[in-house]
């Protein structure tokens, strides 16, 4: 088993590091919010006062932060993380940030001796709970080895897509696909709830025909249409609002950096921005269906 610094104890950081727990890995966490790192403790981890002390004697050090800023700031410059990290251990960061920002902390990380992948994961905060994440990495093969028995503690799906970097460009791929999917979905439901149609009945139908998707099945956007769905509780939980747009606009930037069009993609983060400046940036992302049906 491995000591570990997990970075980052938010939705799906918190969930993460109590799985890890449970495998039976020794953790020191740090997070800014103190009834995080309390449940935390309650699970069996050990504080720490800063970053810094977390990493202190740490064999791999897992952060899951917000933001590309979050990120740099954390890892880089003379006082950043990577300065302080024991030689030879292992780095992996979870957050989703613009592949650029992750190629950056890498380089960084290689200039120091410390192998580090980029593993953003998808599944939500339900996956995050279950354990049963899907990790999306970018980095090389011989660390992803190193990594798999930690990720495997926490996901049951690694995918290798590449160097440093290519984790990042794959989950914005697949965010991008799900924010798209999911605003259509919203809209193809209260288009038939407006004819008169039961959101439940119409939903099971799609969700065994060929509009099949996570959308229908597992984050259904209707309020009463699945009982464990953030819509059936005010759209609270789950993945935000503000994350997604934060998703779609780094993949309009990664976009951008390769004369790539996302005319789709553009329009969803439209959508979401639209939706936040409706007061609705901290609910789940299914609250995207409110544009077109207000009692939803």
């Amino acid at each position: 088993m491995s000591r570990i610094a997990f970075i980052g104890l938010g939705n799906m950081g918190g969930p993460m590091a109590a799985n890890l727990l449970k495998a039976g890995h020794v953790l020191r966490v740090f997070d800014l919010a103190p009834a995080a790192v309390a449940a935390a403790v309650a699970a069996g981890a050990s504080a720490a006062s800063s970053a810094i002390e977390a990493v202190a004697d740490a064999e791999v050090v897992i952060s899951m932060l917000p933001a590309s800023r979050h990120v740099e700031g954390l890892y880089l410059g003379d006082a950043g993380l990577l300065a302080k990290i024991p030689a030879g251990a292992l780095v992996i960061d979870c957050s989703t940030i613009a592949p650029a920002s992750a190629r950056k902390v890498a380089e960084a990380a290689a200039a120091r001796g410390l192998a580090m992948i980029d593993a953003p994961v998808s599944g939500g905060t339900a996956g995050a709970a279950a354990g049963t994440l899907t990790f999306i990495v970018g980095g090389s093969a011989e660390t992803l080895e190193r990594a798999h028995p930690v990720l495997s503690a926490m996901g049951k799906n690694i995918f290798h897509m590449g160097d440093a970097g290519a984790g990042q460009v794959a989950k914005l791929c697949n965010n991008m696909a799900l924010g798209v999917i999911m605003a259509v979905t919203g809209e193809a439901i209260a288009l038939g709830v407006a004819h008169g149609l039961d959101a439940r009945a119409l939903s099971r139908m799609m969700a065994v025909s060929t509009s099949r998707s996570w959308a229908t099945e597992v984050c259904n956007p209707w309020p009463g249409v699945l009982e464990n769905a953030p819509a059936s509780r005010g759209y609270g939980g789950g993945f935000g609002n503000d994350l997604m747009l934060k998703d779609l606009g780094l993949a309009a930037e990664a976009a951008m950096g390769v004369g790539a069009s996302i005319p789709l993609g553009e329009l969803a983060r439209n959508l979401y921005a639209m939706n936040s400046r409706q007061g609705n940036g901290g609910l789940d992302f299914s609250s995207v269906v409110k544009l077109v049906a207000k009692d939803a």
